[in-house]
């Protein structure tokens, strides 16, 4: 009997290899750290804070440079005086940061915050003014209808909108421009326990019809698993475990991972 063979695994979108920072002569705060984000699969980085979870998002935003190892796009190393392909992956990368209240400029309507992406890539300077004009107010508001927003919300400031509803104009000036991949810092922590659920779900929605790779940094563990497939494990800079959220979650190895877990808060169990 002839078994079919198995397809081989797809290339990762974004790469951080053997990857290390440190600020100036201080200690660092990334050592080795290697992981690897495939098409269409979330994955989670967990740790404790100071961990250096933030600052390997930063490494993978292309905000910092790290000190050693190197960061990969689409296989590529991320060459930040090259333009061209710099504009290539702001566009396929971006980002949902952790508080949707400092996030979001208060001066500016929605419409013009969700449609920022599109100023700064340049991705309509091809089209006359008044073309560019009209095909940036149709993708705002396919954005916002794709976050659950009505189309008016374009016309309105931020402080007319409720924190879990501003994480919903955050997360559409994210996909406005079509992205590959979405680095999410916390993106849920500061919202209350029922909007975290609905801002979850939007995510699981958007990354299955969207074919968008997410990419979380995230205290909630509940939050990974729900989310993310794959999960990385982060002490004092260096990854000491990593692999299926499942098996990582459900049989952790490494001491850390367990006490990370164990220290999960849950309800006493109730008196009869």
């Amino acid at each position: 009997m002839i078994r079919p063979e198995t397809p081989p695994a797809p290339d990762p979108v974004l790469e951080a290899r053997d990857a290390g920072f440190a600020y100036g002569r201080s200690a660092p705060v990334l050592t080795g750290v290697s992981v690897a984000v495939t098409p269409g699969r979330g994955l989670a980085l967990v740790g404790e804070s100071g961990a250096g979870k933030t600052t390997l998002l930063r490494l993978l935003l292309g905000l910092a440079r790290p000190t050693s190892g190197r960061i990969l796009y689409e296989g590529e190393d991320l060459a930040p005086r090259d333009r061209a392909r710099m504009r290539h992956f702001r566009r396929g990368v971006q980002t949902v940061f952790q508080d949707p209240y400092s996030s979001l400029d208060p001066r500016q309507r929605v419409g013009r915050i969700v449609s920022e992406p599109l100023r700064s890539l340049g991705l309509l300077d091809g089209l006359p003014s008044r073309d560019r004009r009209k095909e940036t107010d149709v993708r705002v508001a396919a954005a916002l209808y794709a976050v659950g927003l009505p189309e008016d919300a374009a016309s309105r400031y931020p402080h007319e909108f409720s924190g879990g509803q501003r994480q919903r104009v955050a997360i559409a000036r994210a996909i406005v421009c079509e992205p590959r991949v979405l680095l999410a810092d916390e993106p849920v922590s500061a919202l209350d326990v029922t909007t975290r659920v609905r801002v979850v779900d939007l995510l699981a929605e958007l990354r299955e019809t969207r074919a968008l790779t997410v990419v979380m940094v995230s205290h909630d563990l509940t939050v990974v698993a729900t989310l993310c497939q794959e999960v990385a494990v982060l002490e004092r800079g260096r990854i000491v475990e990593q692999g299926g959220t499942a098996q990582v979650l459900g049989s952790p190895r490494h001491p850390y991972t367990r006490r990370l877990i164990g220290s999960v808060p849950r309800l006493p169990p109730r008196r009869r």
